[in-house]
């Protein structure tokens, strides 16, 4: 069965969905495949079920084991204050390796926008300009400027919520709606900040404070990773798809693997090659061909399909999520286990040259709901501990007293971080699987350790000083933010794409994603920018569609 479109967009999650949308809604033909199944908000998630604490994000297609991963660097005695522990459980990580705990990631419509926190950063400007004046990563081949209008657009249509009062990122107009309040437990790392001299504002969070849209405000149960069930949450499923469905001009189907793009004459990718669930595999041809399935899985497909790798850079510079997060008990009854998760930040460190002799930014924020500290289970099995009458005086005493810290920084690539094709392991359709590299070198392992440092002074001075668990990206590789193996720029010999994320040979073949990313940025979450450059993207490729210059 082969079908014919104007662009086949492949991923449905932030760069996926965005740029089906904005190419829809200039009248293109558009074809979304995703890998996953779709995901109904009000009967799949469990929130409402006696058990859900036991149930983290109601995964329908497993994650574990989708990619590989090569032996990861050795632990060493000097970074031994990096290790991850609990107070109950010991050290998480026993070994003399650091640890493959996964790359965490969902596999259906709307991709991991289903199970992120809902943070809605845009990058520090200066972060943008990393080769310039810093010597490492890459320059961004746009600045700020040209990028805040497509910021403003993908705010307006998640809804976003956010302050008045960012000085670091400049805006042309508000947030569509106004911040969230502090919950209690954020109210006392703000104190704990101001002790310290640091600011602390409210977080920019695509979770609404008010009606917008026809979804309903968030009512701050605190478990946006598990899955929203009242829509309240800005995922890429309740928000870009549905109105890219509205327009009539993009087809959605789900449950559909690619397995490989087709090369066609003249530099052009003619179309692509799916297999559906029942096994049965069709052929597409289209246009253009927008492939955003995330940095480890773009760099997979463009390699299995010996499509776009003329410079050799598919693959490399892969950047991961740099995090730390301490947890300690208040001598107060904060209820922390209520509220909005990351409702507050601190962006003082979050500049490339804000932390003293160390290149690369950081931001903190609570994290008590992203420790997964909502629920008395939790607090039995890493908090407690124990058993029987003291247990649960104890678990009377000490529920929702923690208060969670945490951090995450910059990610510079290195020739140890990769993406390639596993030379032995495939996929059950027999593609070769992608095989994660990772390795953090000193400047990393540097500034977290400024991460773990400030973290823990941040929650002595909030009242929280009793530590009983700390964990991070040292000893345990689990990142949920990766990016860069795409990288987009103006050299065809440094680069994979131009800076509208066009292949510098394939005339028509585009990357939406956070593969594009020529650097981290200082902690921001990613997916705000990876919305906004996958709608500068399609406009740029519906204008080129409309010229014929595709």
């Amino acid at each position: 069965m082969t079908d014919t479109f104007d662009v086949v967009v492949i991923g449905s999650g932030a760069g996926g969905g965005a740029a089906a949308w904005a190419l829809a809604e200039r009248g293109v033909s558009v074809l979304l495949l995703e890998a996953g199944p779709a995901y109904d908000p009000f009967s799949d998630y469990r929130l409402d079920r006696p058990d859900w604490e036991t149930q983290h994000f109601p995964a329908k297609v497993p994650t574990k084991g989708r990619q590989t991963a090569a032996p990861m660097q050795k632990l060493e005695e000097k970074w031994r204050d990096l290790q991850s522990w609990n107070r109950v459980k010991g050290l998480y990580n026993t070994g003399e390796r650091r640890g493959n705990w996964g790359y965490s990631h969902v596999v259906g419509l709307g991709g991991s926008t289903l199970h992120f926190t809902g943070e809605a950063h845009r990058m520090h400007p200066d972060a943008m300009r990393m080769r310039s004046r810093f010597g490492v990563a890459a320059d961004w081949p746009m600045d700020y400027a040209e990028l805040e209008p497509f910021y403003l657009e993908a705010e307006r249509l998640v809804g976003v919520a956010g302050p008045s009062n960012d000085p670091t990122r400049p805006r042309s107009a508000p947030y569509p709606l106004p911040a969230h309040p502090l919950c209690y437990g954020s109210q006392q790392v703000e104190k704990g900040c101001q002790k310290l001299g640091l600011s602390f504002i409210a977080n920019a969070r695509a979770a609404l404070s008010q009606p917008y849209d026809n979804r309903p405000a968030c009512n701050y149960c605190g478990n946006c990773t598990r899955g929203c069930p009242r829509t309240d949450k800005g995922s890429v499923d309740v928000t870009f798809i549905p109105k890219a469905a509205a327009t009539g001009h993009c087809t959605i189907r789900t449950e559909a693997t690619v397995l490989r793009l087709e090369a066609g004459p003249a530099d052009h990718v003619s179309g692509v090659e799916y297999i559906n669930a029942a096994g049965a595999k069709h052929n597409v041809k289209a246009r253009a061909i927008v492939v955003a399935c995330g940095a480890v899985e773009t760099p997979r497909l463009l390699l299995a399909s010996d499509v776009g790798n003329e410079s050799g850079q598919v693959g490399r510079h892969f950047m991961e999520t740099l995090s730390w997060a301490s947890s300690g008990l208040h001598d107060d009854p904060l209820g922390s286990h209520r509220g909005l998760p990351s409702d507050g930040v601190c962006w003082d460190f979050n500049a490339p040259d804000a932390i003293p002799g160390i290149v690369g930014g950081c931001r903190f924020s609570p994290v008590v709901h992203e420790a997964d500290l909502t629920g008395p289970l939790t607090y039995a099995t890493r908090v407690v501990g124990g058993w029987g009458r003291a247990h649960k005086t104890a678990m009377r005493e000490r529920f929702g007293r923690a208060l969670s810290v945490g951090a995450i920084g910059e990610s510079l690539p290195n020739p140890g971080s990769y993406i390639d094709l596993d030379p032995e392991v495939r996929d059950k359709n027999g593609i070769a699987k992608a095989r994660i590299h990772s390795h953090l070198d000193d400047t990393e392992l540097k500034r977290l350790a400024f991460m773990a440092k400030t973290t823990r002074e941040i929650l002595k001075a909030s009242g929280a000083g009793d530590i009983f668990e700390e964990y991070g990206a040292y000893d345990g590789f689990q990142p949920t933010h990766v990016f860069g193996t795409c990288r987009m720029g103006t050299d065809p010999a440094e680069s994979v794409v131009d800076p509208f994320g066009r292949s510098h040979r394939w005339r028509n073949l585009i990357v939406a994603d956070a593969s594009v990313f020529p650097s981290s940025g200082g902690g921001e979450s990613p997916a705000l920018t990876i919305e906004a450059l996958a709608i500068r993207s399609a406009r740029h490729l519906a204008d080129r569609a409309k010229r014929g210059d595709l």
